[in-house]
């Protein structure tokens, strides 16, 4: 039997940080809904207990460094499963881009072998397990919008933002979150997005007041430190997206974009200077 899974990417729609925490994470509240640019997981039984990775995709590590594999073998352990497993990652979400693949992945690891080996685990207890993995993977276990507050694994679900078209975009560079994180000043923070005023954007379905909305306190370290992220944010308005943002700790900058007939000029436009760039929907 073969068990398939889709991982998708999430954006952003707004990440501000509240202070450092005891523990060392930062205390976060984050808006994030998912598109259609996904990748896409084959995954199969093998009667010896162990785990292969494979993938299309020369640039990732397909063992213990994958978040997929870690996702795997905890399951395994916890759940004391004796037999292996053979995944097949199809990679189309950049990686190091902060768009959540590898914790897409992950997430998708433990839906898939959930039914794979028929261990009826609960949604709920699902995120748990992906809490140990990253602070990403519990909101990609259940996919649509959603509110992330604590580290990133407190969900509470959110109305989906009105459908649109979504550019992404990322130069040819890879960002550290931990270096992100690691450089930002939390109490020097003057502008902070609004997560309740965000909320009411999307309870109203009011595609110009998301856009408003938009806010990344994350944006002031990464385009600091890769000024071409702020050339790409500047561009993608330049070509008429009509609201813009750098995802996570980036370098990828999205567009929201209402109308269609925009959508080419956007994508052929970044083209031009920017090899990786992709016209999706968003997955609502």
């Amino acid at each position: 039997m073969k068990i398939y899974e889709k991982a998708p990417a999430k954006i952003n729609l707004m990440l501000d940080v509240l202070h450092k925490r005891p523990d060392g994470y930062h205390e976060v509240e984050m808006i994030m809904t998912m598109v259609d640019l996904a990748d896409r997981l084959e995954m199969s039984a093998l009667p010896r207990d162990t785990i292969i990775i494979s993938s299309q995709a020369g640039y990732i590590p397909l063992d213990e460094k994958n978040l997929a594999f870690q996702a795997a073998k905890l399951i395994k352990e916890r759940y004391n499963v004796r037999s292996g497993v053979y995944i097949h990652l199809d990679k189309k979400i950049p990686v190091a881009a902060g768009l959540a693949g590898g914790s897409s992945d992950a997430a998708a690891t433990l839906r898939g072998l959930n039914r794979l080996w028929d261990l009826g685990i609960p949604e709920e207890e699902l995120k748990e397990l992906g809490s140990e993995l990253g602070s990403d993977v519990p909101f990609c276990v259940t996919g649509g919008t959603a509110l992330a507050t604590g580290r990133g694994e407190v969900l509470s679900p959110l109305p989906n933002p009105p459908q649109c078209w979504v550019v992404l975009a990322k130069p040819p560079i890879n960002v550290s979150t931990a270096e992100v994180y690691g450089r930002l000043h939390a109490d020097q923070i003057t502008n902070h997005p609004s997560a309740s005023e965000m909320q009411e954007a999307l309870a109203k379905r009011s595609f110009n007041d998301v856009c408003e909305q938009l806010g990344n306190v994350l944006e002031q370290v990464t385009l600091t430190l890769h000024p071409e992220v702020a050339h790409l944010k500047e561009a993608m308005l330049r070509l008429g997206a009509d609201g813009v943002l750098m995802s996570g700790s980036g370098p990828t900058v999205f567009g929201l974009v209402s109308k269609e007939s925009k959508v080419s000029r956007i994508y052929n436009g970044l083209r031009g200077f920017c090899k990786e760039v992709y016209a999706v929907r968003l997955l609502t």
